[in-house]
């Protein structure tokens, strides 16, 4: 994705050292995290890799065991109204209550944020094609992430929270949300974390990445750095080899014989030099998208479940 100009290096969540456990299970392993004003943050990982505990604690719904969490500099657990005031936030389970209609479900969110446009709240009802006399209980899987979203944007928040808005949805109720996210930061420069296990969905939208495995960051950077520091390489030697090669900057190898290919990181150059004293050459290179980055990085095992 193309960056955009307004991203500033202050950030909106910061996180420093946090460490969390439920029983036995280490949800996050010492976690830093600073995520600038003004950026679309995906934050990926399998199920259980930790990002929606990670998300639970910038929303202040629980307390650091070790470490600490600022939004907007402030701790979002002594501060909750402070902080949940500028956020808006949308989740996979979208929890909504079924007795009400649509347009009385806008009405009563309104209440609570004094920042709520209301014009803007009946453009996204246009846009999403959300009917205000409709019962939330009749609404599709679809339609209830449509109005969630919608009461997350209405009341501009300074930063938007999606955890696995899309999971489960049709490509176009993807595709609105997307649009939704695109519009929201580059119209008003506004923040947005996106924590998603479709790599592809989060590849067309985000500034930064960060990928988590077993409740630690394993890799944390800017999409473009990310790709052009990682890359598809087929190497041939000159001699056949019945083990891989050892050559420092490669992730992992695959092959036998004379040709072997693997994931290398860092700058190109120091790595062909690497490759020709090791008595080989470089026969083929391409580029790679997030999903083999980030297989390559925590291991094959989980490509089922990031596909998923």
């Amino acid at each position: 994705m193309t960056q955009r100009d307004h991203p500033t290096t202050e950030p909106v969540v910061e996180m420093k050292n946090v460490s969390r456990r439920f029983g036995s299970i280490r949800a996050m392993d010492h976690v830093d995290l600073a995520i600038p004003r003004g950026s679309v943050f995906g934050l990926v990982g399998v199920n259980g890799a930790g990002k929606t505990t990670l998300i639970r604690h910038v929303l202040g719904l629980l307390r650091a065991e070790t470490g600490s969490v600022r939004v907007f500099g402030f701790d979002p657990v002594a501060d909750p109204v402070g902080v949940l005031s500028r956020v808006g936030y949308l989740a996979e389970e979208n929890d909504l209550p079924d007795w009400m209609r649509v347009g009385e479900l806008i009405r009563y969110t309104q209440a609570f944020y004094p920042t709520w446009d209301e014009a803007y709240a009946e453009e996204l009802r246009r846009t999403f094609e959300l009917d205000p006399a409709a019962k939330v209980k009749h609404l599709s899987k679809g339609q209830r992430a449509r109005t969630g979203l919608l009461l997350a944007l209405a009341h501009r928040p300074e930063i938007l929270v999606l955890d696995e808005p899309s999971s489960g949805l049709d490509p176009i109720v993807r595709r609105d949300i997307l649009g939704a996210i695109i519009r929201a930061i580059s119209e008003e420069g506004r923040t947005v974390l996106f924590s998603s296990h479709l790599l592809q969905e989060v590849e067309r939208v985000v500034d930064y990445v960060t990928m988590m495995h077993q409740g630690r960051i394993v890799l944390s950077d800017r999409i473009d750095e990310i790709k052009a520091t990682h890359r598809w390489v087929n190497v041939r030697f000159d001699q056949p080899r019945s083990e891989p090669p050892s050559i420092s900057g490669v992730l992992g190898w695959s092959g036998t014989g004379h040709e072997w290919v693997g994931v290398c990181t860092g700058p190109l150059e120091p790595f062909e030099r690497a490759v020709a004293d090791a008595g080989a050459q470089i026969i083929e290179q391409r580029s790679l998208s997030l999903d083999d980055i980030f297989i390559a990085r925590v291991g094959a095992e989980n490509l089922v479940s990031v596909e998923e």
